[in-house]
């Protein structure tokens, strides 16, 4: 019984995000601050409020987590001032816009976990970016230079709360 519960949950989640996916806002927007390695704000090209977007399908290095400003310095350097495509397909509990982001038609998600500085989000093993953490950690690229990992940030946060909000990348403005 909580099988088929546990499978009947995993068909829901699955079509609600097929069905989000569908329903996506997508937009031209500038990266004018790059917070964390998943967290990045932008002005959208047609006008309007900045927004604070999360990077779907992924989690990255809180910032005060060993590997945290190097991931983020990572990430500012690809996209800080850059024009990029928005997708949005949802909002978090922090009112964030969940997002993949391309820039010159390349995966920015997908590059930051296939350069190794975050791991894929997981759902029973599966996800989005899950082969690229494989190839990173193969390769012993960004996270994994060493080999292995440092603790995930879903556990660094339960262990140590949120971090302190973090110094800005060198090369980001202030907001």
């Amino acid at each position: 019984m909580r099988r088929l519960a546990g499978v009947a949950a995993g068909a829901l989640l699955a079509g609600a995000a097929a069905a989000s996916w569908a329903d996506e806002a997508v937009y031209a927007a500038r990266v004018t601050r790059v917070f964390d390695a998943d967290t990045v704000w932008v002005q959208p090209a047609a006008g309007g409020r900045w927004r604070k977007l999360r990077l779907d399908g992924l989690d990255a290095p809180e910032i005060c987590q060993a590997m945290g400003v190097a991931a983020r310095d990572a990430l500012a350097a690809r996209l800080l001032e850059q024009v990029v495509t928005v997708r949005e397909r949802a909002h978090d509990s922090y009112g964030r816009g969940l997002v993949v982001i391309e820039r010159e038609d390349e995966d920015v998600n997908a590059w930051l976990v296939r350069a190794g500085w975050a791991w894929a989000s997981r759902w029973r093993g599966r996800g989005a970016y899950v082969q690229h953490e494989d190839q990173a950690r193969a390769a012993r690229r960004g996270l994994w230079v060493k080999g292995r990992a440092p603790e995930a940030p879903r556990d660094f946060r339960r262990r140590h709360g949120p971090c302190e909000p973090p110094r800005p990348a060198p090369t980001s403005m202030a907001r």
